[in-house]
């Protein structure tokens, strides 16, 4: 090289500083660093190098990302080797010197664009490339905007691959596995592969936005739903995915991300609402974004921010699709970031919610966030991202209309039906569910919530009457019927049932008024979608009787296994309704969501269990149909367990027996390790089964 310097070549130190910057395991053969954290390579000359010093200052590194880097645009930097400067600069040091070679530190700002860059040195007129690496957001960082000061927070939300996802009903919440797969090599390229398509479509060439863990949330956010961009994955609304795989068939995201990069970026067929979160997760993850699935119940969908939704229902208590699209959801899955908000006052930093699926809005991308949390609770709905539909989705009031004649509704007597609750995400360190509900909302009743909720209605009743603004409008909650409730109703079930069980069904019903009552009662059971779509009406019993003044009359029934098992539809919810009429045409409703859970899958591990020694788990299953189930294949993952998926053919399965099955492993890795069981089978296709067990050093 010129002027004295002749170039052989740059060890990367890959191990040590993967090492230091908690990348080992994404890879072992590729540089893959975080912003504002040193890294050190060693440049190797092929002849001494004399006066160093003098050569030190004609001496400068360039680091360069993108197609077409240039140093107008901050994708191309060049810096001197003269000291590691402060965290908004680009830097490197001499950390050690001989006359063939030089071992120098670099390091990235914290507020550096992420992405896959190229390193020069540069002597003179001369360049030499001295190696690639990867550029990651920094969590261990106090510059970095993603900064997480809690070590177990940041081993959960970065480095942790193997999740939970709850789903059910918000008095029995359930939960299935999921592998992020974050930190496998070919998933961080397809990351930023998604970034490059999405910018494509965008039209956006500017690379240094990248440094803002914002606009990568998203950027990224558009890209896992197709409807907004040339997405990773198609939602399956209608429930019917015959040409792709059903939701809840897929075990992780990066078969799916796999996938979608192997099509040339055709979206994968199916996702819903927990498979978005699901994959964001895995993306933000890799990318450095501290990110984790969040679940709430009783979710109001589409309301385009108004704080009431309308449920309608037939005389005999069926739930109607109608057109509109705004409807409960008894679960929705969304995500939340860590991140300080530069954009923001300091106060709305920390956890942000992201929502990839669809929302019909009035305006803007059909993505949601983030949103700071904090602004959802406080009711600040004028915040930047959409705060106004995710309060709304958590607070709105659901009324009840029964269908008379000539296809008119009329308002149900019923209790209210609120919405946000349980919202639920898997614990830090552990496999328990944790309740962050009081992250949203103030305690149902609470002065604070009164005081929220009064003020969102302020801002409405403002809104209303500025007819030029071009914010967003809330509508308020209807006001409460003025009709007489001299009739109560209440029905009650187990909230979860095990397939193959009758569901029983307590209904209480009573008398307030001074007088006599002739009743008529429905009892209807209909299977439904997580979204609130109903699948099939199942069954129906009704029931005429006569209540004295101040009586109560308890009804006990039983839905009837072969009535809902053949037709349960993918999510396994039914939705139990009781409609009460009286004389006086009064209308008296009550509804349950129930889950119907899948036999049990049982996995047993032996006592202990050592790295490189060979050993076996037993997974059980029990069939509690009175017919056999018929050509049962159970899959078995488990990362540091066995090597990529097993499967096992069980064949038939008889009524009300247990079949075993002997799972062969030799453990790799050490410390918790989780093995994955999944059946499928003629009658159940989302069996899904997981168990954690500590794997000592060899």
């Amino acid at each position: 090289m010129g002027q004295g310097l002749s170039f052989k070549k740059c060890n990367l130190r890959i191990t040590m500083n993967n090492n230091n910057h908690h990348t080992q395991e994404i890879s072992t053969e590729r540089l893959v660093v975080r912003r504002g954290q040193p890294f050190t390579i060693t440049v190797s000359f092929s002849a001494p190098v004399h006066s160093y010093l003098k050569q030190l200052k004609r001496t400068f590194l360039i680091a360069q990302t993108g197609q077409n880097p240039s140093k107008t645009d901050g994708t191309q930097i060049e810096f001197p080797i003269s000291g590691l400067g402060d965290q908004k600069q680009w830097s490197a040091a001499l950390e050690e010197q001989d006359p063939c070679f030089w071992t120098i530190t670099v390091k990235a700002p914290a507020n550096a664009p992420i992405g896959q860059y190229a390193l020069f040195l540069h002597a003179s007129k001369c360049h030499r490339h001295l190696g690639n690496f990867t550029l990651l957001f920094n969590p261990w960082c106090q510059d970095d905007e993603v900064f997480l000061g809690n070590e177990a927070q940041r081993q959960e939300y970065i480095l942790n691959q193997e999740g939970v996802i709850y789903w059910g009903t918000e008095n029995a919440v359930l939960a299935q596995p999921w592998d992020f797969s974050q930190l496998e090599e070919d998933i961080l390229d397809i990351c930023f592969i998604l970034l490059d398509v999405a910018e494509h479509h965008q039209r956006d060439k500017d690379h240094t936005r990248r440094k803002s863990p914002v606009y990568i949330c998203r950027t990224v956010a558009a890209m896992i739903n197709c409807n907004e961009l040339q997405g990773i994955l198609a939602e399956c609304e209608s429930g019917q995915c015959y040409d792709g795989t059903p939701p809840s068939k897929w075990l992780g995201s990066s078969p799916i991300l796999r996938q979608w990069f192997a099509s040339r970026c055709k979206p994968v067929r199916y996702g819903q609402c927990w498979v978005f979160a699901a994959v964001m997760c895995t993306v933000l993850r890799c990318l450095g974004i501290p990110t984790r699935v969040v679940t709430g119940f009783t979710w109001a969908h589409n309301t385009d921010t108004s704080l009431s939704v309308d449920e309608y229902y037939d005389e005999d208590g069926t739930l109607l699709t109608q057109a509109q699209s705004a409807r409960v959801w008894t679960f929705h899955v969304w995500n939340e970031c860590w991140m300080a908000r530069a954009d923001l006052l300091p106060e709305y930093s920390g956890w942000q919610a992201l929502d990839a699926t669809c929302q019909e809005k009035s305006k803007g991308p059909s993505f949601c966030g983030p949103a700071p949390v904090k602004a959802i609770k406080d009711g600040d709905t004028d915040i930047d991202y959409d705060v106004c539909y995710f309060f709304a989705a958590i607070n709105a009031k659901c009324q009840v209309w029964i269908q008379e004649a000539e296809d008119t509704f009329k308002p149900a007597l019923s209790s209210t039906k609120y919405t946000g609750n349980n919202i639920s995400t898997k614990g830090v360190g552990s496999e328990r569910c944790e309740d962050i509900t009081q992250s949203y909302k103030y305690p149902e009743g609470s002065l604070q919530e009164k005081e929220v909720l009064d003020k969102v209605y302020r801002k409405t009743k403002k809104l209303h009457t500025t007819s030029s603004s071009s914010e967003t409008e809330f509508s308020s909650i209807p006001t409460a019927l003025e009709e007489p409730v001299n009739l109560f109703i209440q029905l009650q079930s187990e909230s979860s049932q095990i397939l193959g069980q009758d569901v029983p069904l307590s209904i209480e019903v009573f008398n307030y008024s001074g007088g006599e009552k002739a009743t008529h009662l429905v009892v209807r059971a209909q299977s439904l979608q997580y979204n609130g779509v109903p699948v099939t009406q199942l069954w129906k019993e009704e029931f005429d009787f006569i209540l004295k003044s101040n009586e109560a009359s308890t009804l006990k029934v039983f839905v009837p296994c072969s009535q809902y098992g053949k037709e349960l539809g993918e999510n396994h919810l039914l939705r139990l309704t009781a409609t009460l009429r009286d004389k006086d045409s009064y209308v008296h409703f009550a509804q349950e969501e129930i889950s119907i859970c899948d036999p049990p899958l049982t996995i047993e591990f032996p006592e202990s269990m050592v790295q490189y020694q060979p050993s076996t788990a037993k997974i059980s299953l029990l069939n509690p149909l009175t017919e056999p189930l018929e050509k049962c294949v159970v899959a078995v993952t488990g990362r540091g367990l066995v090597y990529r998926q097993r499967k096992y053919r069980l064949g038939s399965v008889q009524p009300k027996s247990t079949e075993k099955l002997q799972i062969p492993l030799t453990p790799t890795q050490t410390g918790p390790r989780r093995l994955t069981a999944h059946l499928t089978c003629l009658q159940l296709q989302g069996l899904k089964s997981y168990k954690t067990t500590d794997v000592a050093a060899a």
